[in-house]
């Protein structure tokens, strides 16, 4: 009898509960009670950082920014989107950039010059983007005295490149020129830190690959065989390779960086990372390297909450 009075009450007050529940959505009326833990982020794009004019052309270069909406002037990262040296879809990897903006970051992520532009176009587009945030740094709400950068694959050559040359007057052309271009922190995800050797470690086809001159590399440098050039393997000239990669402007008295490499990275070797990280820490920079097992080159492990928390925690400790 027990047990049949309490299914009872337990079937009547589910019913009261459901009828309640029925009503409030017949009056239209709910009360939410919201606690705030997010802050505001606006977007701008479209923004025209840079105007390149030849006798031939006159190009834009944009950026879009998510700017959280704060009050005092917040740090800003610089995002340098990968793409083989042939593109630079500055909308890409919207995980990260969200993610380093609801921490507090302007972000900034860039189009650049790709291939067939030759070095040193893209640096120089780097550049212009820091000096052009630097300028509009009250406007943006920005500190322009903390400023980082971060890149995937060629994005991440371009920040390293970004990182190293810092105090190196020759890249800094266009606008702005009285804007230091410098940065403070530099990420690199599985990126490209000497040309000469992309593919070390991998097959021999794959070696011969990159000694083609029709390989993005060699095309960076070189250019595309025209008229009576032949084309240039990024192995024939050393020196004005080494002067177009990171390695070869490795110096003291550079920023902080993070390096992250997949181990199963099948395009770009660990290689690329290993020796950066080995020449950093000889030159007594504060540089971190981090291992993802099992990662390919952009591949989903990337998009991973712990790589995303792993450079957002960074950039905090670094910038903030």
């Amino acid at each position: 009898m027990k047990k049949t009075i309490i299914l009872f009450l337990s079937i009547f007050i589910n019913s009261i509960a459901f009828v309640s529940a029925q009503t409030v959505g017949q009056n239209g009326k709910e009360v939410m009670e919201v606690e705030i833990t997010n802050g505001h982020i606006d977007v701008v794009s479209g923004i025209v950082y840079s105007q390149i004019t030849t006798s031939r052309e006159n190009r834009t270069l944009k950026m879009t920014l998510l700017i959280p909406q704060t009050d005092e002037p917040k740090p800003a990262i610089v995002f340098c989107p990968g793409g083989g040296f042939t593109s630079a879809a500055n909308e890409r990897y919207i995980e990260m950039r969200m993610a380093l903006a609801e921490a507090g970051f302007v972000v900034a992520s860039i189009e650049y010059r790709t291939v067939p532009d030759k070095f040193p176009a893209l640096v120089i587009d780097g550049k212009s983007a820091i000096r052009y945030l630097r300028e509009h740094a009250e406007q943006f709400g920005i500190n322009p005295e903390k400023i980082g950068v971060i890149g995937d694959s060629a994005g991440g050559y371009l920040s390293q490149m970004l990182g190293v040359t810092g105090n190196e007057n020759e890249f800094d052309q266009g606008d702005f020129t009285d804007k230091r271009s410098d940065v403070q922190a530099v990420v690199t995800i599985y990126g490209i830190s000497n040309l000469l050797n992309i593919g070390e470690g991998y097959s021999k086809e794959i070696q011969e690959v990159h000694a083609s001159p029709a390989v993005t590399e060699a095309l960076l440098v070189h250019g595309p065989a025209f008229a009576s050039f032949k084309g240039s393997s990024i192995l024939s000239d050393t020196i004005k390779a080494m002067h177009a990669s990171p390695m070869g402007h490795i110096k003291k008295g550079l920023p902080p960086f993070l390096i992250m490499h997949g181990t199963a990275d099948k395009l770009v070797s660990q290689v690329q990372s290993d020796q950066l990280y080995e020449v950093l820490r000889k030159n007594g920079t504060d540089v971190q390297y981090v291992l993802v097992k099992n990662a390919g080159h952009a591949d989903i492990y990337w998009f991973q909450k712990p790589i995303i928390e792993k450079v957002v925690n960074w950039f905090t400790d670094k910038l903030k």
